[in-house]
C-alpha cells in the first residue's frame, strides 16, 4: 500500500519498563499485522530516577532495534547535550519549557516538558524523502482497543491506524491530529471520586437487596456512557455527567453475589491510580472514522506534522495537569480548521494485574499509612485554574495581544476563585457521600456484616473508604494545601509569571528551532 509519510513514535517513560516494554511490545505487533511501507521508528524520552529502570528502557531500545524496529532511547545526558548545543542566553530563555535537563539533580523534569525536548531532538532530523509524522503516545498505551464481545465480555480489536493517519494527513491540511483513549479514564483521581461514590453506594444498595449466594445477577453488557462521564466536573467542559452508572462484574465463571463483593472490593484501591471500575469505555466496531474540530490535546496520543514542531506543550515548569487542553486552547485560537480530533484511540491501562497500581504514578504515594493524593490533587487543582484563566484570556487576544500583568492578574484571580468554590462544593458532596459508605458499610443488617467469609471485602471496603477520607475529607492534606492563603497566592504567582512569559518562550522557540 502506497504511503507518503514516515512515522517517528515518541513516548516519555519515567520509572515504567515493564509498562514500556508492553507498549513496545504492542506496536510491533500493530507492524506485523498491519505492514507499512513508510520508515517507522520510535524516540523514548527517559525521566526515570531509577537506574534500574534507566538500564531495562536503554535495554528494550536495544531490543526493538535488533528485531527490526529503530528505537532512540534519549537519556538524561543526550538531553543535557541536546540543550547544552543552544547558545547560552537561549537556554536562558527555554529554562521553563525544556526542564534544564543540564542540571545534575535527581528531580524529574515532568511530562510536558520530555515531549518538549522530544521536538527539540525531531527538529535535528536531517531532512530526507518523504514527510515525517511525529505520534505521541503513554508508555501506559497500547496501540489496539478493547471491545465488546456477543456475550458482554471484552476482547481486542486492531486498528490498522498508520496507514489511517497517513490517508488523513495526505488528504486534509492538518497540522495537528489528537486521538482519544478507552479503557481507563485519561484524568486524575482527583476528579472522579464523586463519580465513584455515586456508582459504589448504588452498587452496593442493590447488592444488599440480593442474597449473598445466589448466582451473580452483575452481568450483560455495558452501558454506553457519554463523554467525560467519569469526571466530576464534566460539566465544565460541556458534558452532562449520569447520576449513577451501574456495574458489570467482569467474573467469567459461575459465581455468586458474595464473590462479586470480594471481586469489587479487592480492585477498588486501583482507583488512586487512576482506575475507574464503573465508568471505563471501549471502542464500538463499525463506528465511521470522522473528523471533529478539536479544542483539547490528549497527550497520550496525538499526532503532529513537521510544520507543528513549532508549538511545544506551555508552562512546563509548572508541571501541572491539564497540559493538553491548555495546549488546545491555544492551537484552536492559532491553528483552527488544521487542529481536528480523530475517532482513532490507542488502549489505556493505568495499573498493572499482578501490583494493582501503575509501576510509577508521580504526584500518588502508596505508604503504610494508605494514599496521599496531595501532589496530584494540587496539579489538578492549578492545572484547572491555568486552563480556565487562558480561555478568559484568549477572549481577550492572548496570546496574539500583549496583556498586562494587572489585566492577567485579575483574570487568574477571578477564575482561581470561583475554581475554589467550586472544589468546596465538591469536597462537600464527596464528604456526604463518605458519611453514607461509612453507614453502609457498617449497617449490620447488610449481609455482608453477618457473613464470615466476607471479612477480606469488608477490610478493602474499609481502607478504600480511609484513604478516599483521608485524600477527600474536609481536613485533608490536599484540601488544605489548595486552601492555605500563602501557598495559593504563591502559586497565583508563579501562573501569573509563567502566562507573561509565554511570548517570549515561543518566540526564542522558534529562534531555537531554526538553528538546525
Amino acid at each position: 500500500m502506497m504511503c507518503l509519510h514516515d512515522f517517528v513514535i515518541v513516548v516519555p517513560v519515567a520509572d515504567r519498563p515493564r509498562q514500556l516494554a508492553d507498549c513496545l511490545d504492542s506496536l510491533a505487533g500493530l507492524l506485523q499485522r498491519f505492514p507499512y511501507a513508510g520508515a517507522v521508528s520510535v524516540l523514548i524520552v527517559d525521566d526515570s530516577l531509577e537506574p534500574a529502570a534507566i538500564a531495562r528502557h536503554r535495554a528494550l531500545a536495544d531490543t526493538h532495534t535488533r528485531a527490526g524496529l529503530p528505537t532512540r532511547h534519549l537519556d538524561r545526558a543526550a538531553q543535557r547535550a541536546l540543550v547544552q548545543d543552544l547558545p547560552a542566553a537561549l537556554r536562558e530563555r527555554l529554562g521553563a519549557v525544556l526542564g534544564r535537563p543540564e542540571a545534575d539533580h535527581a528531580e524529574r523534569i515532568g511530562p510536558s516538558a520530555s515531549r518538549n525536548l522530544a521536538c527539540l531532538w525531531l527538529s535535528r532530523l536531517p531532512r530526507r524523502g518523504r514527510k515525517r509524522l511525529f505520534w505521541f503516545v503513554d508508555s501506559d498505551e497500547r496501540f489496539r482497543v478493547e471491545v465488546e464481545t456477543a456475550t458482554g465480555g471484552t476482547q481486542s480489536h486492531d486498528l490498522d491506524y498508520l496507514h489511517t493517519l497517513d490517508r488523513l494527513f495526505t488528504e486534509r491540511p492538518i497540522d495537528v491530529l489528537t486521538g482519544r483513549v478507552v479503557g481507563d479514564p485519561p484524568v486524575s483521581p482527583a476528579v472522579m471520586a464523586l463519580t465513584l461514590l455515586d456508582d459504589v453506594l448504588t452498587l452496593l444498595a442493590d447488592l444488599s437487596e440480593q442474597q449473598p449466594h445466589t448466582p451473580c445477577r452483575y452481568h450483560g453488557h455495558a452501558v454506553r456512557a457519554g463523554d467525560a462521564a467519569y469526571h466530576d466536573m464534566a460539566d465544565l467542559f460541556g458534558y452532562s455527567r449520569p447520576a449513577a452508572m451501574p456495574y458489570r462484574c467482569p467474573l467469567r465463571s459461575t459465581h455468586d453475589h458474595a464473590a462479586c463483593l470480594a471481586h469489587f472490593a479487592a480492585g477498588l484501591g486501583q482507583f488512586f491510580d487512576g482506575v475507574h471500575p464503573t465508568r471505563r469505555s471501549l471502542f464500538e466496531i463499525g463506528q465511521a472514522l470522522t473528523l471533529t474540530p478539536a479544542r483539547t490535546v490528549y497527550t497520550g496520543n496525538y499526532v503532529i506534522s513537521e510544520s507543528a514542531l513549532a508549538w511545544f506543550i506551555p508552562y512546563a515548569s509548572l508541571r501541572l495537569r491539564m497540559a493538553g487542553p491548555t495546549l488546545g486552547r491555544l492551537l484552536r485560537a492559532e491553528l483552527g480548521e488544521r487542529f481536528v480530533c480523530a475517532n482513532l484511540p490507542l488502549w489505556h491501562g493505568r495499573t498493572l494485574a499482578d501490583l494493582g497500581r501503575s509501576e510509577c504514578r508521580p504526584g500518588i504515594v502508596h505508604g503504610a499509612g494508605g494514599v496521599d493524593l496531595s501532589g496530584e490533587f494540587e496539579r489538578q487543582y492549578f492545572g484547572d485554574v491555568m486552563l480556565f484563566t487562558l480561555e478568559a484570556l484568549t477572549g481577550l487576544g492572548y496570546p496574539g495581544k500583549a496583556l498586562d500583568d494587572e489585566v492577567i492578574r485579575r483574570e487568574l484571580a477571578a477564575v482561581e476563585a470561583r475554581m475554589h468554590a467550586r472544589y468546596l462544593s465538591q469536597q462537600t458532596a464527596i464528604a456526604e457521600r463518605i458519611r453514607r459508605f461509612q453507614a453502609m458499610l457498617e449497617d449490620d443488617a447488610r449481609w455482608w456484616r453477618q457473613e464470615a467469609a466476607t471479612g477480606p471485602a469488608q477490610e478493602a471496603l474499609t481502607r478504600f473508604m480511609r484513604d478516599l477520607g483521608r485524600n477527600f475529607g474536609p481536613h485533608a492534606p490536599p484540601w488544605r494545601r489548595i486552601s492555605a492563603p500563602a501557598y495559593r497566592e504563591a502559586r497565583l504567582d508563579e501562573i501569573c509569571v509563567a502566562l507573561a512569559r509565554y511570548a517570549d518562550e515561543r518566540a526564542a522557540w522558534l529562534e531555537a528551532l531554526h538553528r538546525a
